[in-house]
């Protein structure tokens, strides 16, 4: 009974040392000066999010060009979680929500810059 509770405990440490090493990992990352999410894929700000509002005003047909990059929680620093309309939550850096552009093809692609005059690439 001793070694099943001593492996029981062995166990629950390596999860939460391994719960701890993701916590660590941010989903953002700097890459040649702007904000890159999964895959080194380039994130873009939008300027009708009106920063700090802790929403994102870019929905339906709009997210579906610009994916928000989704997440529950907010690695820290200047980063922090907005509440979408559907009830999903949002990484936001500095209070605006963070996007994806899906005509961006490639790690390095910067091709939303300045869509319609209101994108523009995430920066640090």
């Amino acid at each position: 009974m001793k070694k099943l509770v001593s492996m029981a405990v062995a166990i629950v440490a390596v999860a939460g040392m391994a719960g701890c090493a993701s916590m660590a990992e941010s989903p953002v990352q700097t890459m040649d000066g702007v904000l890159v999410g999964a895959g080194n894929m380039t994130l873009y700000t939008f300027d009708r999010d009106a920063a700090g509002s802790g929403k994102s005003v870019c929905n339906g047909p709009c997210a579906t060009n610009w994916p928000p990059l989704m997440a529950t929680k907010a690695p820290g620093g200047e980063y922090s979680i907005v509440t979408r309309d559907d009830g999903k939550t949002q990484l936001a850096y500095k209070g605006k929500p963070l996007y994806y552009w899906v005509k961006d093809a490639k790690p390095g692609d910067k091709t939303g810059e300045g869509v319609n005059q209101v994108w523009h690439t995430a920066r640090p």
